[in-house]
């Protein structure tokens, strides 16, 4: 016959000690000792560890969501691109360089090789100030391209954006409407 585990969540170990002391009476070890020995038997090293995992537990639950957006670093980004969605100028910021990355990211097509010449051109169409080499080498950096050794094909890295880089997306694509995707023929 096997046996069918029984959870027994406790709200305070040394209360749940100090009963469980009582009902021991005499033969009752120390206070200490005796909530080390619960700890152990609950799969921990002892109270310390017990307490340190607890803590862990309760900073993990408090944390800020993953999929909060940072609405001053969007803007700022969105500040970098005119009414047609086009990068004006090189951020100086790199955290800005790279969310205007992704936005550039966003405009290549997914699995879908290109030569050089072709992603020169699909970024002479995305940005203002005449340097694709910049971008192209800084996407590649970044983990959002991959070219061959030789430097003849580049392709988009496919992976999911950060929600800052999804915001931008989306902002930008509201601006690029009368635009078609690069490399569409």
């Amino acid at each position: 016959m096997s046996k069918n585990p029984i959870p027994l969540y406790v709200d305070d170990l040394s209360g749940f000690t100090r009963a469980l002391s009582k009902q021991l009476a005499g033969q009752s070890p120390s206070h200490l000792l005796l909530m080390n020995m619960v700890a152990r038997a609950a799969g921990f090293q002892n109270v310390q560890h017990m307490r340190a995992i607890s803590a862990a537990r309760t900073r993990m639950q408090n944390r800020p969501h993953e999929d909060s957006v940072d609405a001053r670093l969007v803007e700022r980004v969105l500040n970098q691109f005119d009414a047609q969605g086009r990068l004006r100028q090189w951020p100086s910021r790199r955290n800005v360089q790279t969310m205007a990355l992704w936005a550039l990211w966003a405009r290549f097509p997914a699995q879908r090789e290109m030569p050089e010449k072709a992603v020169n051109a699909a970024l002479g169409q995305e940005h203002l100030f005449n340097d694709p080499a910049t971008l192209r080498r800084t996407m590649i950096s970044c983990g959002l391209m991959t070219r061959q050794r030789d430097g003849s094909n580049y392709c988009r890295v496919e992976q999911e954006p950060p929600p800052d880089a999804k915001a931008i997306i989306h902002a930008l694509s509201a601006r690029r409407k009368m635009r078609s995707p690069i490399g569409a023929s």
